[in-house]
This record gives C-alpha cells, structure tokens and sequence, in this order.
C-alpha cells in the first residue's frame, strides 16, 4: 500500500483536474441516468479488499456524473459559493499533514495559521479585535456554539452556574427570534432545549425584517436572535436600532450572518449592517460568498473567555490555551478548516473579497431588472446577492422551475412569500461571469414561453 501511495494521490488528483476542468459544460443537475448508475455502490461488504485504484476509479466514474454542479458558474441554488482554486489547493496539502488541529501541540501550524485566519476575520468584518473565533462546519453548529455561550453567560448573571448545576431548574431564558428565522437557528435553539412554543416571535415587515416597534418585551434573562441575510430576501434586521435597546435591557444580542456578514466588506453595501459591530456574537460561513471549500464556518463570540470556558475540553492528557480551537469549536479532533480561510483573504486581500461580493449584488440587480422586463415578479428589493421570483400563477412559478431544472443548464430551488410559490436566485460563486447570468435570464424565459404555450394548448 505504502509504494502506490504516490501512484493513487496522482490518479485522484488527475481525475479530480479532468472534473473541474469540464464544469462550465457540466449538467448542473445530473441525468436521470447517472442517478439511476449510483445502485453500482449499493454492494455488500466486501470479504477481502478490493484494489485501491479500482476503489478510485468507482469513485469517479461513477459518483462523478451524479454531482450537484456547485462547483460551477451557474448554479443559484442554496447561498454556495465554488471553491476558490488555492481554498482548495490550501485543503488539499492540509490533508496531507493530517494532522488532529485542536491544539498547537497537535498541530503547530495549523494553530499558527487559524489564529492569524481568526484575526484577519475579526479584521475584514470590523467586528470587536477581542473577540473570540471558533471555525467549525457550519453555520448550524457554529449557532448552536454561540448560542451555549449565551444561555451560560446570562445563567451565571442570574447567579446560577450551570457547569455545576446543569440546566434543569434553572432561571427561565427567554428567546427571541425573528418570524423569518433560518432554520439553523430553529434547530440549535431545539437542540438546546428551547422548544417551538417557548421561542417568543418577533414580527416582520414586508421586506423580511423584524419591525422594531413590534419587538417582544427584552430583558437580562433574554438572547436575541438577529440576521444579517435573510435567507430569500437578503435583508437586514434594523441592527442600530434594535440592539442598542436589548444591551440597555442586559439582552445577549446573536446575529445569523451566514452570508450577509460578508456585505461589511464593501463600502457600497456596508450601511445594511451598520450596528451589528455591537452584537455579543455572530456566525458567518466561509464556503458561501468567501468560496472556501464545504465544512467552513465561524462562531464568533465578543467575550472571548466565556466562549473558551463554555467549550473548554482540556484534558489531564490534552490541555490547551485560552484560545485553542478545541475550547472555542464543539469538536475536539477536527480539521484546521481556518486553513483554507487564511488562503482565501490572502490571496484575495480586502479588495478583492469586496469586489466578489460587489459584482454579485450587481449581477443580482441587473438580473432582476431583466426579469421584471420580461413580466416577472421579483418580490424583493434586491439589495443584495439574492433574487426572489415568481410568475403569474404558482403553477407557472413551479413549471419555469421544473423547465429550467431539466433543461440540465441552470439550478436553483423553490421557495415561498406571503403564501405564494416563488424560487429563490442566488449569485455567490466566483466562477459566475455576466455571460452565466445573461445564460439564466434566457432559459427562464424560455421556459416561462414554453409553459404558456403548453397552456394555450
């Protein structure tokens, strides 16, 4: 096994340089026949090994055709950016050190790089340089991290100390959440225990923000949930506004920036989150509009001690220090996903992540402009990087969907507003050029024509 190592890495490598080399002529959503060829991994356990190129080789000639293209210029489905080539590059030596970066003794330069990674976030985001950054796998768990920060921080507040204690009779905290919460958010405050019933809604006015006249009573027993994104409509909660209120109140103040956070970095967008630099935490992903690889995102918390002290997993055997991933992320064995954070603002620079940024909000307005031209609703204002859609009916609106779906060209989901069927357009990767977006303008029309044909009979 030793002497193929070389030999195998090359051919994963070669196969891997064939496929991205082909992405722009790629189905975005693979053919029913490269779904149906998948039942070739459904075999039983193998009694003795097989060869290890053969393994490769499956691998590929089979799992490739059945990829999502989101490594490509026109897929506008979920907030994904493509990956950065030296993002990738960055993972690909990464994981070679193999090494377990949860502490420095572990991994020496992995630490090295995610501390500076960390700053450089704190940097380009202009948050508070004090603050603590934790890089896990996404913007669930790295939500689900910040908010056990929170909970603990207004526990101990209250005088109750819930490392000793737990949670079971203590304080009530109370949460609060925006009508128009991601599901991520849902989910981490279900995990810790915050059931549906006891979540306090804040309502929304018509661009997807939670109205500040309308908020729920805030107090020092209470963490606010905030975005800065919202998922189908790009908006913004009205951050200066609303958290100068809940810190008088002793409120714990969390932003969902999965993406939005990002708008910090151009001076043309920055004024949408103006006072989210007065948040106790936030959660940005990296492998949206920063383009680093899957399984890349931030927690990041103010108050960089009650972080490490939440999620503190020193050992007898595996102690770190204050900062140490292991006491700021939930895993202990983990990934130096900083690492390819620190190859993409390096090589970017400030400049040049805003400029990313910039041209997709662009590109989003120019399609929009072009979609209202042709009778389209776009239900949002588009004052950012997402593009909310619908034709006359809710059939037409699922039919140019479906058309453009099989047409193989383009992606993107259904989603919903006010009760209507509606799909969501997202632009964030950084192979999308003007020609893709111009592409996805005409196969949507086309298939509106197609579907209004069909209906003439």
């Amino acid at each position: 096994m030793k002497n193929n190592e070389a030999e195998l890495v090359l051919d994963a490598d070669a196969r891997a340089q064939i496929y991205i080399a082909g992405i722009d002529s790629r189905r975005v959503f693979p053919a029913q026949s490269a779904l149906d060829a998948l039942s070739a991994f459904d075999e039983s356990l193998p009694e003795h090994g097989t060869s290890e190129s053969t393994t490769i080789a499956l691998l590929d000639e089979v799992g490739s055709p059945a990829t999502v293209a989101t490594n490509g210029p026109r897929y506008f489905g979920f907030v994904v950016g493509a990956a950065l080539p030296v993002a990738a590059a960055a993972e690909r030596l990464m994981l070679a050190w193999d090494n377990g970066a949860g502490t420095s003794m572990t991994a020496p330069a992995s630490a090295a790089i995610e501390e500076v990674a960390g700053k450089w976030i704190l940097d380009i985001l202009d948050l508070p340089r004090e603050s603590a950054v934790g890089f896990g796998t996404s913007a669930s768990v790295c939500s689900l991290t910040c908010l056990t920060a929170a909970r603990r921080a207004l526990l101990i507040r209250a005088g109750w100390n819930p490392d000793e204690n737990g949670v079971f009779g203590a304080p009530e905290i109370r949460v609060v959440i925006s009508e128009k919460s991601h599901i991520t958010i849902l989910k981490a405050l279900r995990v810790l225990g915050f059931g549906a019933s006891r979540l306090l809604v804040a309502p929304v006015d018509e661009f997807g923000r939670i109205d500040p006249a309308r908020m729920p009573l805030l107090d020092e027993r209470t963490i606010l949930c905030l975005q800065a994104g919202e998922v189908n409509t790009g908006e913004f909660d009205p951050f200066s506004e609303i958290i100068p209120k809940a810190r008088a109140a002793g409120a714990w103040v969390h932003i969902d920036g999965a993406f939005g956070l990002w708008a910090r970095v151009s001076e043309k967008l920055r004024h949408y989150t103006a006072g989210c630099e007065d948040a106790d935490s936030w959660t940005v992903d990296g492998h949206k509009w920063l383009n680093t690889p899957y399984d890349c995102a931030m927690a990041i918390c103010r108050d960089a001690t009650s972080l490490a002290e939440t999620l503190n997993s020193d050992a007898v055997y595996a102690s770190g220090s204050i900062n140490a991933q292991k006491n700021l992320t939930l895993d202990f064995s983990r990934r130096a996903r900083g690492v390819p954070v620190w190859a993409a603002l390096r090589t970017l620079g400030r400049k040049g992540v805003a400029e990313m940024v910039e041209q997709h909000c662009s590109q989003a307005s120019r399609l929009a402009e072009t979609l209202r031209a042709e009778g389209f609703e776009v239900i949002n204002r588009v004052v950012l990087n997402q593009v909310l859609v619908r034709g006359e009916t809710d059939a037409e609106t699922q039919a140019v969907q479906a058309w453009a779906h099989n047409s193989g060209e383009v992606w993107f989901g259904m989603s919903s507003w006010g009760g209507k069927a509606a799909f969501r357009l997202s632009l964030s990767s950084w192979r999308t050029s003007d020609d893709d977006v111009a592409r996805l303008a005409s196969v949507l029309i086309a298939a509106r024509h197609s579907f209004r044909l069909r209906e003439l009979g």
